[in-house]
């Protein structure tokens, strides 16, 4: 009688049903694999969320140049006329994971690796193991605050503003023409008889040297003029005098830029492009959304940067249409553009500048791409 209470078990609780066939035997073997599993799902779990040598690239913030952050302009300038815009120009950023002081875990290095808005790199090829997360900071910091100086002077004298530098040396390079021969402290004044006033000379009167051969440099040395002969040296096929310069600049429009939370060099071009739209009466952007990314030099070249693939997928995100790309990133752009972005390659910022303009006009076709 299936169902019934078995004698002498009060209630029937717990008594089996005579129909139902008796439990199979536990067996050494059954136990092992039980509890092998359970070790294997544990191991599993802790190795999930254990650290491990790797660094993720993650799309970041944008900022628009143009814009406010916290109520404060991202750029303010006195000393002359200011124009308000209508569009946005984004700057980008990307958020880096597995650095010093913030680890990333094995689950979610594998979710990154099959993200394609993000990336994995071993960590040591992004942050150097003798460095903690505050010297990285304090780099960063630093070129961000450098990037903004060059994007300034850059953007003055795209406007055609002169800006009085003083080129103080820093040090002469080991292994060069100037090594032994230019001193810290001296203050270039004068290359083969050129009066050099702003790096842009500088960069100018050089690009005129064939690499290799000697200059006569002309330098203020402890308030006293020097004449010296220097060997140029090569990079990248140019010509340099082989040492590090430390402008002091003489702005004759005080610009300002504020933001928190960015560092590294790589805003340089849209902050450039913001101080020219604010200073330009025309309306550059014609109410487009334009984002980008590239470092700036004192010459107004634009150099590359890292993560833009993260900053492409960012860009879009925040609403952005077109994007400003370094020409020497147009190798990592190539099919890696979200839908409904545009992307044109820049080598200076007169070249952006002029990408900028057609935009806004929706003239772009002929604007080079990657």
């Amino acid at each position: 009688m299936g169902g019934g209470a078995a004698p002498g078990v009060p209630g029937g609780i717990g008594a089996p049903d005579p129909q139902e066939p008796d439990a199979p035997p536990v067996t050494a073997r059954a136990v092992t694999l039980s509890v092998a599993t359970v070790a294997t799902a544990l191991l599993v779990a802790v190795a999930g969320v254990l650290p491990v040598p790797y660094a993720v690239h993650s799309p970041g913030p944008t900022w628009d140049t143009l814009g406010e952050d916290d109520g404060v302009p991202l750029i303010r300038v006195e000393g002359a006329p200011t124009f308000e815009p209508t569009g946005e120009l984004r700057l980008t950023t990307v958020e880096v994971g597995g650095g010093p002081g913030y680890p990333v875990s094995l689950a979610s290095a594998i979710a990154a690796w099959v993200d394609p808005q993000r990336s994995v790199a071993p960590v040591e090829t992004v942050f150097s193991p003798d460095e903690d997360r505050e010297v990285i900071e304090e780099r960063n910091q630093a070129a961000m605050i450098s990037s903004q100086e060059h994007a300034t002077v850059a953007a003055l004298e795209e406007l055609g503003y002169e800006v009085p530098t003083t080129l103080l040396v820093e040090s002469a390079i080991e292994g060069t023409g100037s090594a032994g021969v230019v001193e810290e402290g001296d203050v270039i004044t004068a290359v083969d008889g050129e009066d050099v006033t702003s790096f842009s000379d500088l960069s100018a009167v050089l690009d005129e040297v064939s690499p290799g051969a000697e200059v006569e440099l002309a330098v203020e040395r402890e308030g006293e003029p020097v004449e010296l002969e220097v060997t140029t040296t090569e990079q990248d096929g140019k010509a340099l005098l082989g040492v590090f310069i430390d402008p002091e600049f003489e702005l004759p429009v005080d610009v300002r830029i504020q933001i928190e939370n960015v560092g590294g060099p790589s805003a340089g071009l849209m902050f450039a492009l913001g101080i020219v739209d604010v200073l330009t009466e025309a309306d550059e952007t014609g109410g487009v959304t334009i984002a980008g990314t590239g470092t700036m030099d004192l010459t107004g070249a634009v150099g590359p940067i890292g993560g833009i693939r993260q900053k492409l997928y960012g860009a879009r995100e925040d609403g952005a249409t077109w994007f400003l790309a370094p020409e020497d990133n147009c190798g990592e752009v190539v099919g890696h553009v979200p839908d409904g972005l545009s992307v044109t390659s820049v080598g200076t910022l007169a070249q952006a500048r002029a990408a900028v303009e057609a935009i806004g006009r929706g003239e772009t076709e002929g604007l080079p791409t990657c």
